[in-house]
Formats: structure tokens, sequence, C-alpha cells
């Protein structure tokens, strides 16, 4: 990820993006209390391939972690993503790890 790019949660829209080149990746999230569940990453065409979504997505979940809060990850990127990072299974609630763990996350 090119070091202008960081990546800000916009509370008032619901997601975490960066902005980047003209063009903006998010992931999105909806909070309830104690939890935060991650939706969906997008990321456009001219940003892929730099390290943006696991950007998004390490960042949503290092604030879940600072504020104590569970993780309903209904995005497959995240899912993904949390399989690949195991450090962060234990914010995942039960019933989203189970899908973590019997998918397959060869891409």
């Amino acid at each position: 990820m090119s070091g202008d790019a960081v990546v800000k949660d916009n509370p008032a829209r619901r997601r975490y993006e960066i902005t980047s080149d003209g063009h903006r990746a998010m992931l999105t999230y909806t909070r309830r209390p104690g939890t935060i569940e991650l939706v969906h990453t997008e990321v456009p065409v001219e940003l892929r391939q730099r390290g943006f979504a696991s950007a998004l997505a390490r960042k949503a979940l290092d604030d879940a972690r600072a504020a104590g809060v569970r993780v309903i990850a209904t995005c497959p990127y995240v899912r993904a993503f949390v399989h690949r990072h195991p450090e962060y299974e234990p914010l995942i609630e039960p019933t989203t790890a189970a899908s973590i763990d019997s998918k397959d996350h060869s891409t």
C-alpha cells in the first residue's frame, strides 16, 4: 500500500475507507452493542494488488480488539484474512469462526 493512503473509519457512512489516486476502497460494517459486523470489502480495479483490502481488514479488526467488541465476519474477504492471520480468530463470533474453518481459502 502506498504511503499516502491511510485507512479511516467513516462512522457516518458505516465503513472504513482508503482513498488513493481518486479512487476509494472500503469495508462496510454494522455496529451493534458488543459487536461489529464486517459486511463487504470493495476495492476498485485501479487499486487492486496494492494491499488495500488487507489494510482495511486489519484496521477494522484492530479497532474491534481495542474496543473490546466481537466481530461477525460476514464478508468473505475478512473471513479469508482471519484464516491467514489466526491472531485475529479470538475476536470472531463462534458462528463465524465455524464458517472460517470450513471454507477453502486457497485464493
